[in-house]
C-alpha cells in the first residue's frame, strides 16, 4: 500500500486525496486545521505547510507529495514562496516526487491556445511568482536533487471550485438577478473542471516519463462568459442569464473594500481577449478526457447550494 502525502484539502486537494485513497493508497493530509475528506485511508493532519522541518516529518516514507495548497488570492505574492520551498525542502528530504498545482499565469499574455512548450513571460506580479516558483523546481529536478512536475489547469469549475466566474456570476444568476462581469463578454475562455485536475495530478505520479515538465489538465472546450452563464441556468433551472460587462469603475470601487476584487485588473487581459488553453498533450499521454462543461456546472453549483447561507 502506497503512502502519499496531499497539501492543501481546497477542492483539487481534496479531489486527489479521495481518488488516491479509493484506489487503495494512504494519504496524509496536511492542512492548518487539519481538515478535509472522511476516509479511512485519510489521515488528516494539522500543521503548518511552510514549516519546511515540519513538513519533512510529516513526508517521510511518502512516494509523492502533492501541493495543491495556495494562500489567499490577494497574499500570493507574499505567502507562496514560503509555502513552496517547504514542499521542495520535503521533497529533497524524504526523497518523495513534488507535484504541484500550477495554472496559466506564468504565460503572460499569448496570442492562439496556450500550450506547455511556450516559454514563461510573465506580464503580472502573479504571474512573475508563479513563473518563479516552476523554475526553482525544475531547476533541481535538473539538478538531480528532486523529482517534480506541475500541473497546470485555467480558471476552475467543479465542487467547491473558485474563480471570477464562482464568485461573481454565480451568485447572481442563481438569485435570478442581472450578472455584471469585468470582462469582453464574448471572448473564448478555457474552464477546467477541478477532477480533472486531480486524476491528471494522479497519472503524472504513476508515469515515470511525465516527470520533468507541465502538462496541462485536459479542458472541455472553451466558452464566453456569455455562453457559460446561458449554460449555467440551464444546468440550475434559473431564470435566463442576463449578462453585461461590469464597467472599470466599479471594478476599482469594488477593490476598495475586497482585496480578491482588488486583484484583478493586473489580470485583466485573460479576460479581454481569448484565452484559451490547449490540454491535448496529456489527453494523448494519459487519455483522459475532459469532464464536460455542463457536467462540470453541474457540480459547481450543487457543492455551491449545499453551502451554509451566511449569516
Amino acid at each position: 500500500m502506497s503512502l502519499h502525502v496531499v497539501i492543501g484539502a481546497g477542492p483539487v486537494g481534496s479531489a486527489t486525496a479521495q481518488l488516491l485513497a479509493a484506489r487503495g493508497d494512504r494519504v496524509r493530509l496536511i492542512t492548518r486545521s487539519g481538515s478535509g475528506p472522511g476516509h479511512p485511508l485519510v489521515e488528516r493532519i494539522a500543521a503548518d505547510a511552510t514549516d519546511a522541518a515540519v513538513l519533512s516529518r510529516h513526508c517521510a516514507g511518502a512516494g509523492v507529495v502533492f501541493q495543491c495548497a495556495q494562500p489567499p488570492y490577494h497574499r500570493w505574492i507574499t505567502d507562496f514562496p514560503p509555502l513552496a520551498a517547504a514542499a521542495l525542502h520535503a521533497a529533497e528530504a524524504t526523497g518523495a516526487g513534488l507535484l504541484s498545482v500550477g495554472n496559466l499565469y506564468g504565460y503572460g499574455q499569448v496570442d492562439g491556445p496556450i500550450t506547455e512548450r511556450q516559454p514563461l513571460r510573465p506580464n503580472s506580479e502573479k504571474g512573475r511568482v508563479r513563473a518563479e516558483l516552476w523554475g526553482q523546481a525544475h531547476a533541481a529536478h535538473e539538478a538531480g536533487r528532486i523529482r517534480t512536475a506541475e500541473v497546470r489547469g485555467s480558471d476552475y469549475l467543479g465542487a467547491g471550485a473558485k474563480s471570477v466566474f464562482t464568485a461573481i456570476a454565480l451568485p447572481a444568476l442563481l438569485a435570478g438577478r442581472r450578472v455584471l462581469f469585468p470582462a469582453d463578454l464574448d471572448a473564448a475562455h478555457s474552464w477546467t473542471d477541478v477532477g480533472d485536475t486531480a486524476r491528471t495530478l494522479v497519472a503524472v505520479a504513476d508515469d515515470e516519463n511525465a516527470w520533468g515538465r507541465a502538462w496541462h489538465t485536459p479542458t472541455a472546450p472553451p466558452m464566453s462568459i456569455r455562453e457559460l452563464a446561458e449554460l449555467a441556468a440551464t444546468v440550475a433551472g434559473a431564470s435566463s442569464a442576463r449578462v453585461r460587462r461590469m464597467p472599470a469603475a466599479m471594478l476599482w470601487a469594488a477593490g476598495l473594500f475586497d482585496p480578491d476584487a482588488r486583484e484583478l485588473p493586473e489580470l485583466r487581459y485573460q479576460f479581454d481577449r481569448p484565452f484559451v488553453i490547449d490540454s491535448s498533450a496529456a489527453t494523448a499521454e494519459f487519455g483522459i478526457e475532459p469532464t464536460p462543461t455542463a457536467d462540470a456546472l453541474r457540480a459547481t453549483i450543487a457543492a455551491f447550494r449545499a453551502e451554509p447561507a451566511p449569516h
